[in-house]
């Protein structure tokens, strides 16, 4: 008995602690608090083990940078569906990792030491260099944890993984060395996207990350050939810098060219025909040149020209400086002449290649460092930056008389995704996974993948695929993962280290713990092919090959955890924004199906792109988006996760960022919810104390008990529940975030917005305590669902509020947290579509009817008439009038009328489609339209029923006439509105009892306004005194419908409002306020119940010094509760001596229980 009384106090004391005001950010930090006390994730994880694995891996940020929002978006989302999955009865393991490695790391350390070359970094050294890498790594990852925990995401950071541990880096060597010994790796030369930022190159896919429009130098140049006096090829680049480099110009052996004589330049040009208006406005009509000879493309190649520079004259006798010819070549820009610098572009390295001009395995022209300064072999340009010397060139192109035309051009570049430099095209040595052969696999992995949006999919990542480039996965760099490849001097003896163990065993040392650059380095092989030594490559792994080995390398897969990843591989789910899809979802899917011929994932959710709110990239520097950490202490994290998941931008499209839109998901969806929940336990309590008094039962929800309720919204309200239970279950097993959102948010809506309103008196006991614990029963069902089903999207509130609710259960169905709950299943014994259809129906007609008293400026507070509902559907009318009280109470109207006469209020307009008629009948359209409008309103109705009319020998369909539905009646006091298949008719008559009512519902609301104000609840014993002040006729309806509507004020009220006379004074206020009602002053008090004197009191009170305020002052003194309990006990007898008198007072005849009891009384 004790505990249970314990338990009975604690239970009422917590849900008394529900104010009427909430602090959402605050809220959450005691969420957080209670989270850490009883190890909430930690404990999930345990109460899950034994469950079906549901495997997630988590792609590797950075920890360099703070998280912006587009980490937090995708941290939502993964968050969000790993929940959902442990509540669907999952074992999810949630493991967060680290992004250790390559050019952000090193690019914060260039900046931080003024290194500029590889000079710089060999002079500071690779151990002191990658030391400095190494203690910025986690700079931010305190941040990053506070961040990740105040966003209410739960995965495990303790247990991490780190790219740059030895375990990590071990199972990446692994990896490679499987590559290798399929034959999928090697190394080559090739003209490669290279920052010169960041002196490497990058891969296609990085390559792709930056676009920008930027304005290039664009110039023609001339080619004067050697065996024709006075005639010169024209080409046209962008990249004049190119030029000290050039060794060929190319053609398309089918174009037709043009040999023109330039009049004003007095010389000749050859080039494209399709392209003279590059150089020449009108192109051939130009009347300042003359075409003297048509040829092919193929008829100029092998024609020898003078180069633009002679830095490399010497290469004329290996087979330079000659014309090619090649199907490469367009004429959608340029003049159709294509200059060749092999080292500078793909396509020049590929035709110079097939030509001769330049020789495989070789050294070819490249005169730019790795810095991309000209070195000693362009002696006038020698330690400038090639974009900077394009000014030069052009010059000296000029000086030389070579420039034909010089302009600038917009147009789209790419940038390094680090350094934000532009990037060049060169030549360079590197390693490559041959992904051209894996092509066909990739794409067949890729089918049996799900992705949302599933465009990205069948869109962006197959056009990736299907053109996919052999993969150049090493990096002149230092701070990262070291390919594990020793060679020979002369590069034919090549040992490929797969383990720790095997590195050990070769080198002959033991003990190795490390695996960076300045620990393996120095460490060498002897040959087994005489050759002497072998040392190790210079090269570092692309960060990409190491965030794509993480499904092995997180686990130091195969050298331990093998039933681990074998349980986990393939993911279930992954999920990264929509850049990634050239980032780790390739290098994932190329290394999972290099390595086993799998997808690595199942499911994958894309998530667009999170901007500004000018829908530009969002930007430090420019300060153009607020703080993330300052939004969710302003306005809470679940605000925040709702906003961003219920947005576009989890249908793969671009989100601008608008705080608003994180408050107005506070204020259009939080808020409504809490005030649901408060008014839950508000009337929990009041119906406890209510029979607390009567001695009876305490409340206990009862979910078989709730099925039973005879009452619709009951019945409506559950049933919605289970859709949308079923919905959510449907919608989230297809990883469709996007869908269910907008559908919780609805129900929410409906919830709040139409259960809650339409039930309210019922739920404060307005129809009795029995009727009111239904109710009660019911909405704390749906709310405890609720608290279930949204759990994984606003995993805050629908922790505090469990916290409250569960309180009322039984012991042994308590949970220490609503996460530890399975998401619920829809009950067969509540689903009724019948009801949600007649719901759906009754609350269109609602809207419909607010619309109209909108559009007349006539507010629900101020009764009408009646409202006609008309359609053709019977169905439709029974639902209608199965709710008729509830449309009645919701519009504030006295009558609902129905009818399926349509004709009686509506009449059809033809409108012909002339588009489509005339496209059809051509010359007899016009007749026919005419005829069409002709029609009566039989045989309109006929064509609205059939969909079809015969006229001037021609049949007309649905699809060549619309039909318009415009109200027959006056609308002087009527107002008609339109909903598909029903009309409503509003009637705007207005009598005086309709004014009195309006009058009666304006002084409840000044009521209820200070109420609110007081902070008064409903269980509160309070009393209402008014007094109107002011004369005339307002004033005296005013207090006229004050005594006459009593039963109509406190039907809302729950009390009496009493006109001021009845306030005995002295009186205690708890808020007073002087309001106005149509013009006149209404003086409103809220005061608490009191005993007051009136009746027999001067009677009684005759022949003694006592005076009747005397008792009121005494029995205002006393303790309302004791002073009670004393007259009860009393047989409602008061004993009291005052002023020298013995006095028995009687209640009900000398004094009263407050003023209701008094005027009851008096009247």
């Amino acid at each position: 008995i004790t505990r249970a009384l314990a338990r009975a106090q604690a239970y009422l004391a917590s849900m008394q602690e529900v104010s009427d005001k909430i602090s959402f950010p605050q809220v959450e930090e005691a969420v957080l608090e209670l989270w850490d006390r009883i190890n909430a994730f930690e404990t999930s994880m345990k109460k899950s083990e034994g469950r079906p694995a549901f495997s997630f891996y988590d792609g590797p940020p950075f920890a360099t940078g703070l998280p912006h929002y587009g980490h937090i978006l995708a941290g939502t989302i993964k968050d969000t569906v790993t929940r959902y999955a442990h509540q669907t009865g999952h074992h999810v393991i949630r493991r967060f990792g680290w992004d250790t490695h390559g050019l952000p790391i090193e690019f914060e350390i260039d900046k931080l030491f003024g290194v500029k070359t590889k000079e710089d970094v060999l002079n500071m050294g690779i151990p002191k260099y990658n030391q400095e890498c190494r203690n910025i790594v986690m700079r931010y990852a305190g941040e990053w944890e506070k961040t990740v925990r105040r966003l209410g995401r739960w995965i495990d950071m303790k247990n991490n993984y780190k790219t740059l541990d030895t375990t990590y880096m071990e199972s990446v060597w692994w990896v490679f060395a499987s590559l290798y010994e399929k034959g999928l790796v090697y190394r080559g030369f090739k003209v490669m996207a290279y920052s010169t930022g960041c002196t490497t190159p990058l891969s296609n896919m990085e390559a792709g990350m930056d676009y920008r429009n930027v304005s290039d130098p664009s110039v023609i140049v001339s080619f004067p050939l050697l065996d024709e006096e006075d005639v010169a090829l024209v080409a046209w680049t962008t990249t004049p810098w190119t030029l000290p480099s050039n060794l060929a110009v190319c053609v398309n052996p089918v174009m037709e060219y043009v040999k023109v004589f330039d009049k004003t330049r007095k010389t000749h040009f050859i080039m494209a025909k399709s392209r003279l208006s590059e150089l020449y406005k009108n192109g051939e009509k130009n009347p300042d040149i003359e075409i003297k000879a048509t040829m092919k493309g193929k008829d100029l190649g092998g024609k020898r020209y003078q180069p633009p520079f002679n830095y490399f004259i010497q290469e004329g006798e290996k087979g330079a400086f000659r014309v090619l010819v090649d199907s490469f070549v367009t004429d959608d820009a340029g003049t159709g002449v294509v200059h060749c610098a092999p080292a500078f572009g793909e396509e020049d390295y590929r035709v110079c290649l097939a030509n001769g001009v330049i020789v495989k395995g070789e050294g070819i022209i490249c005169p730019i460092d790795a810095n991309g300064r000209f070195t000693e072999q362009v002696p006038n340009y020698k330690g400038v930056h090639v974009k900077a010397a394009d000014k030069d060139i052009i010059q000296e192109l000029k000086q030389n008389k070579r420039l034909v035309q010089r302009g600038e051009i917009v147009h789209s570049y790419p940038f390094c995704w680090r350094s934000e430099t532009p990037l060049i095209y060169r030549a360079v040595p590197s390693w490559f996974v041959r992904a051209e052969d894996l092509r066909d696999r990739l794409r067949r992995n890729n089918e049996q993948t799900y992705w949302v949006p599933d465009f990205v999919k069948d869109k962006r990542f197959d056009n990736w695929l299907k053109d996919a480039r052999d993969w150049a996965i090493s990096r002149n760099r230092y701070w990262g993962t070291p390919l594990p490849i020793w060679i020979s001097e002369d590069r034919e003896e090549i040992v490929v280290i797969k383990s720790i163990k095997m590195l050990e065993e070769l080198t002959g040392v033991s003990g190795i713990t490390d695996l960076h650059r300045e620990s393996i380095d120095h460490l060498t092989i002897p040959s087994k092919q005489g050759k002497g030594t072998l040392r190790r490559v210079e090269e570092v792994f692309d960060c990409w090959f190491e965030s794509g080995s993480m499904p092995y390398a997180q686990n130091h897969y195969p050298f331990e955890n093998e039933e681990l990843f074998k349980s986990s591989f393939p993911a279930d789910f992954i999920a990264e924004g929509i850049d990634q899809t050239r980032g780790w979802f390739y290098s994932l899917l190329v290394l999972s199906t290099a390595l086993f011929d799998k997808p690595p994932f199942k499911n994958v959710v894309v998530n667009g792109l999170v901007l500004a709110a000018d829908g530009k990239k969002m930007s430090k520097r420019l300060k153009n988006y607020p703080d993330p950490v300052g939004v969710v202490h302003l306005h809470g994290a679940d605000a925040l996760r709702m906003y961003l998941i219920n947005s576009p931008v989890v249908r793969g499209d671009d989100l601008r960022f608008q705080e608003k839109g994180v408050k107005d998901v506070v204020k259009d969806l939080l808020l409504p919810w809490f005030n649901a929940f408060r008014f839950c336990v508000q009337n929990i309590i009041r119906l406890d104390a209510a029979w607390a008094k009567e001695g009876a039962r305490r409340f206990a929800p009862d979910t078989k008990a709730s099925v039973k309720s005879a009452n619709v919204m009951d019945i409506w309200v559950l049933a919605s529940t289970q859709t949308l239970i079923r919905y959510v279950r449907e919608e989230m097993a297809a990883y469709h975030l996007s869908t269910v959102m907008p559908r919780l948010v609805k129900f929410i809506g409906q919830l709040t917005n139409w259960y809650v309103r339409l039930n309210r008196k019922r739920l404060k006991g307005g129809a009795g305590n029995e009727d009111a614990y239904t109710a009660l029963n019911v909405l704390y069902e749906v709310l405890l669902t609720l608290c279930k089903t949204m759990a994984p999207f606003t995993p805050f509130f629908t922790e505090n509020m469990y916290q409250t609710l569960k309180l009322v259960l039984p012991a042994a169905e308590q949970e220490d947290s609503v996460h530890y709950l399975m998401f619920p299943e829809p009950r067969a014994d509540a689903m009724n579509e019948a009801v949600e259809r007649s719901v759906g129906n009754m609350q269109a007609v609602i809207e419909l009817v607010r619309a109209a008293r909108d559009r007349r400026k006539t507010p629900i507070k101020f009764p009408l008439r009646k409202i006609q509902v008309i359609t053709k559907d019977e169905g439709y009318l029974k639902d209608l009038e199965s709710l008729k009280q509830y449309i009645l109470e919701e519009l504030n109207l006295r009558s609902l009328e129905l009818t399926t006469n349509e004709s009686a209020f509506v009449e059809l307009v033809a409108q012909p489609d002339f588009k489509k008629l005339g496209t059809r009948l051509r010359g007899a359209s016009n007749a026919v339209s005419k005829a069409l409008q002709g029609l009566d309103q039989a045989q309109l109705r006929q064509f609205y029923e059939t969909g079809k009319v015969d006229v001037e020998g021609h049949t007309i369909v649905r699809e060549e006439m619309n039909l318009l539905r415009r109200f027959k009646g006056d609308t002087t006091n009527q107002e008609p509105s339109w909903d598909n298949e029903v009309l409503t008719v509003l009637d705007l008559e207005v009598d005086q009892e309709l004014v009195d009512q309006g009058l009666a519902r304006e002084v409840t609301n000044r009521v209820q306004r200070l109420r609110k104000k007081a902070g008064v609840i409903p269980t509160d014993p309070i009393q209402v005194f008014v007094e109107v002040r002011g004369n005339g006729k307002e004033a005296d309806d005013l207090r006229r419908v004050i005594e006459q509507q009593q039963a109509t004020i406190r039907a809302t009220t729950a009390v009496g409002v009493h006109d001021s006379k009845y306030r005995p004074m002295p009186s205690k206020i708890l808020k007073d306020e002087l309001a106005e009602v149509n013009g006149v002053p209404l003086y409103v008090v809220i005061a608490p119940v009191y005993y007051v004197v009136g009746g027999k009191i001067e009677k009684t009170l005759a022949g003694t010094n006592v005076q009747p305020d005397d008792v009121a002052a005494l029995l205002l003194s006393r303790n309302h509760a004791v002073l009670t309990e004393q007259i009860k006990n009393n047989n409602g007898r008061y004993k009291v001596s005052l002023n020298g008198s013995s006095l028995e007072l009687v209640l009900g005849e000398d004094f009263f229980a407050g003023s209701d009891d008094r005027v009851a009384k008096s009247k």
